[in-house]
């Protein structure tokens, strides 16, 4: 997963415009199986378009167990999001977490399921991780939605006890945002700081075991009451 080869080249954003998607929707209403053959943006093997070679509607994925759903189910230790342009970023940032320092799983926003609400995807991304990343780089104020993003996961972060300080901005070694235009609500909270010398010291120190398994914790609490009151 490099700069190079993203494996998102060939899949739309989950940010993308939203005509796009109802487009996309329309040509298939026909087809009793739409929702069956969602998978994530981020899946190396399907491409956008194409048709599942034969016997592949038996398999797992197609009987709504994919790798989407499997995705939901699976509590992460961190999401990144970030703006448009930069998801080649952003994947190299998510590489070096996971394979440098052993935090893993994580997710790029890119990666979440094609074609639902952006919002919804946001909800997901955010309340189902311990710590949010702000990818702060020259591109992030050019983003609209990026504005939203850091915005909503800061109010996430101050109204819900559990969320407090799990909101990590981060400038990375490739078009960081300098620290003069960096928003106000987000100077107030020390970045990560890929360049400097003590980014590794950074890492150990916010990413703490004790604090995912905490947060996993009520988040597997507040999933099981939500499932109760649904079945009730």
């Amino acid at each position: 997963m490099g700069v190079g080869k993203s494996k998102l080249d060939k899949c739309p954003l989950s940010w993308h415009k939203k005509d796009s998607v109802d487009a996309d929707q329309d040509g298939h209403e026909s087809d009793s199986k739409n929702s069956e053959d969602a998978s994530l943006c981020g899946s190396v093997e399907q491409r956008s378009g194409a048709e599942p070679p034969t016997g592949e509607q038996d398999r797992p994925e197609a009987k709504g167990v994919g790798p989407e759903e499997q995705a939901e189910e699976e509590f992460l230790k961190f999401v990144i999001l970030h703006a448009e342009d930069d998801t080649d970023e952003a994947l190299r940032v998510q590489d070096l977490l996971q394979n440098d320092f052993g935090i893993r799983p994580g997710i790029v926003f890119a990666e979440m399921p094609c074609g639902r609400l952006h919002l919804q995807n946001l909800d997901d991304a955010v309340n189902g991780s311990a710590w949010t990343i702000l990818l702060l780089t020259e591109n992030f104020l050019r983003d609209t939605w990026c504005n939203f993003q850091f915005y909503t996961s800061l109010m996430n972060s101050v109204s819900r006890q559990h969320k407090y300080n799990s909101v990590i901005p981060m400038r990375p070694l490739n078009s960081p945002l300098p620290r003069e235009r960096t928003p106000l609500a987000l100077q107030t909270i020390n970045a990560l700081e890929e360049e400097s010398q003590g980014f590794s010291t950074q890492v150990e120190r916010i990413f703490r075991e004790s604090v995912f398994e905490r947060q996993q914790s009520i988040w597997k609490e507040t999933r099981s009451v939500s499932q109760k009151q649904f079945i009730a």
